[in-house]
């Protein structure tokens, strides 16, 4: 009985895939393209895109300005962008992701002062590509003979700092012993296994089922770097045939096998693969056994069909594209809109390699070998779910708007886009809804109808509703005397109110300072936080009575704590009375210099013995910290000459009480 099986992983891989699909979606746009080199190696494949329009050309040289230049999946050297744009072309990348991560390794390493050994084939597109990161200090190695003749012929590699990196199809087998090599001749070296998952899982799954096998059929381009891999991995273990195309199969005497094995290379399309099932199918007469190879090669193919919920592993991840495997002989891909609402995430934001996800098919192409998969829909079945349940719930759920529409929002919550109306977002009249554009909002569903798959969210009520929870909370445990942290949202000309989370409590003016303003303004503004306490509750009126003056910034506990009666200090003369001039010590307190006190001589007019900003030496004669009154001497500083003239009686008299008036003014 002869078995007849089919590795899982045969065909395109995604960066090929890509590649080709970039191609086609070119033609369709119109105008020239062309691809500098086969866009793969695969003659089918470029005989296909030649018919339809797509021009090969082997240099830059070749290009007219007026077409558009597609890069091929090997990637180009670093100097050939450049050269491409001075020809006035535009140009499509459609370098492999894998190919460009060698990119960056060797361009960092070099940097960094490395010498790059690459494993590889030094003629091949990609390897050519890879050197030219490197600057001066790389070299090409094709095996592990070559690796080790480099070693033995110059031991000054071995003192080397060296970063070493592989052609993404590298045989896996070989590369392993080459690693070895390296960790015993090398004393420093950075090693990157930058073989392709899907070259090593394609090489590793054919020499697994080589050992199995008889025989192996490998199918792909003849000049194709890893289907060649591939016939080199599974040769050691039994004869093995590379063939391009279902045609070539007549030519193969498959009679005398019991056990075949078929895998084909990573530029090999679906189609051909599918050709040579159908070419088996023909010749399975020619087999002793009545073997149905088409039902077996089928039963290898997987089939999903649009509509259809399947999983994926993510295989990589791009700019704007996740790709993905399916099981299937199909690459998958999740365009970036298909993935998230969330235009302010990466596609690396939202999954990571190696990631298992719900996927929903949303477009087949067999005879390119693509599944196009959305993430997005499978997260808007499971976010109705979860939205039809806050709203049973009354929760507040968050989400990010996505649109302004006419009369309100489009939100994405949970991968369901929900509407709220203008009156809803939470936004006066007058304001523009724009603002909360790409924004991340809370809302709650206030509507919902999940046959129609539709819901109308309230950013207001849920606005009021975190509100009146934080109110519950302020009064749960508000007392006097407890300190808060809190933000200035508005000002009047008689106070402050600041927010203490759900409620705002009041600073009066004369809370503000210790000294006195005119306006609170003067001391604060809009927006700023700070630190306060409560002095006063009233819970049935909503009421908050708040202080922020604090008892160790009063000046008259500052001057008390600094001065004392009989010190000599220097005051600023701030102002002037008929009898006398207040003084200023320090901020917030002054000291009156009674006319009798400005000098040791009769003094008629103080005016013409002090002027405002003057800076005196005077003594302090008494301190009435009650009162808030301090007195202030400078004639007892000076020499105790004899007076020329006298105060009256009555003069003293009248301009202590007039002196006593104004302080208590002060005072107030």
């Amino acid at each position: 009985m002869r078995e007849i099986t089919v590795a899982s992983t045969a065909g395109f891989c995604f960066g090929v895939d890509r590649a080709v699909k970039i191609c086609y979606d070119e033609l369709e746009k119109g105008g020239s393209v062309a691809t500098l080199g086969p866009i793969i190696h695969n003659s089918d494949v470029v005989a296909d895109l030649q018919k339809k329009g797509v021009r090969i050309v082997d240099s830059v040289s070749e290009l007219s300005s007026d077409e558009r230049v597609i890069i091929r999946s090997h990637g180009v050297t670093k100097d050939t962008y450049e050269c491409i744009k001075s020809i006035g072309c535009d140009y499509v990348d459609a370098t492999c992701p894998f190919v460009s991560k060698i990119h960056r390794i060797v361009e960092k390493m070099a940097l960094d002062g490395r010498y790059i050994l690459i494993a590889g084939d030094k003629n091949h597109p990609e390897v050519q590509g890879i050197l030219s990161y490197c600057g001066q200090n790389a070299q090409v190695f094709a095996d592990y003979d070559e690796l080790l003749c480099l070693f033995t012929k110059n031991p000054e590699f071995s003192e080397k700092r060296l970063a070493i990196v592989a052609q993404t199809t590298y045989n896996i087998i070989i590369w392993d012993r080459c690693t070895e090599l390296i960790k015993n001749y090398c004393k420093d070296a950075e090693i990157f296994c930058t073989i392709c998952s899907a070259t090593a899982d394609r090489q590793a799954q054919a020499c697994e089922l080589s050992k199995k096998s008889d025989v192996m059929i490998v199918v792909g381009g003849k000049h194709s770097s890893n289907t060649v891999k591939l016939c080199n991995v599974c040769s050691p273990n039994c004869d093995t045939f590379h063939i391009e195309n279902a045609a070539a199969l007549e030519t193969l005497n498959l009679e005398k096998y019991r056990k075949i094995g078929i895998t084909a290379g990573a530029s090999t399309p679906a189609y051909i693969i599918k050709e040579v099932q159908t070419k088996m199918a023909e010749l399975k007469n020619t087999f002793d056994e009545d073997i149905n190879f088409e039902e077996a090669l089928e039963q290898s193919f997987k089939k999903i069909h649009t509509g259809e919920r399947v999983k994926g592993i993510v295989a990589a991840i791009n700019s704007n594209e996740v790709i993905v495997d399916v099981g299937t002989k199909h690459t998958g891909y999740i365009p970036f809109d298909e993935l998230t609402d969330d235009s302010s995430l990466k596609p690396c934001d939202v999954v990571k390699v190696g990631d298992e996800i719900d996927l929903v098919v949303i477009k087949i192409n067999d005879a390119e070998g693509i599944a196009t998969l959305s993430k997005k829909k499978v997260d808007a079945a499971l976010g109705m779910e979860k939205i039809a349940k806050s709203y049973e719930d009354g929760e507040v759920i968050e989400g990010i708007v996505q649109n302004v529409v006419k009369g309100g929002l489009v939100v994405s919550c949970q991968g369901v886009r929900v509407f709220v109306p203008a009156s809803q977002s939470g936004l006066s009249r007058e304001a523009n809804l724009e603002t909360l554009l790409k924004k991340k909002v809370e809302l709650k569903v206030i509507e919902i109808n999940e046959q129609r798959n539709r819901a109308v969210g309230s950013i207001k009520a849920a606005e009021r509703e975190k509100k009146n929870a934080e109110k519950a909370a302020f009064w749960a445990t508000a007392e006097v005397g407890k300190v808060y942290k809190g933000e200035v949202k508005s000002i009047t000309s008689y106070g402050a109110f600041v927010n203490l989370g759900g409620t705002d409590g009041m600073v009066h003016i004369s809370e503000l300072s210790w000294g006195r303003i005119r306006h609170p303004e003067e001391v604060v503004k809009v927006g700023d936080v700070l630190e306060v306490y409560i002095k006063d509750l009233d819970a049935e009126k909503n009421r908050i009575s708040l202080g922020y003056k604090k008892a160790e910034d009063n000046p008259w506990v500052i001057f008390e704590n600094k001065f004392a009666v009989g010190d000599v200090v220097d005051a600023t003369v701030v102002s002037i009375t008929p009898f006398g001039a207040f003084a200023n010590i320090i901020e917030g307190i002054d000291g009156l210099i009674h006319i009798s006190q400005v000098s040791n001589k009769r003094v008629g007019n103080v005016n013409e013995a002090l002027e405002i900003g003057q800076t005196v030496q005077a003594k302090i004669v008494e301190i009435d910290i009650e009162k808030k009154r301090v007195s202030l001497s400078i004639r007892a500083l000076l020499e105790e000459d004899a007076q020329d003239e006298e105060y009256s009686e009555d003069e003293a008299v009248e301009a202590d009480e007039a002196a006593d008036e104004a302080v208590d003014e002060a005072a107030e």
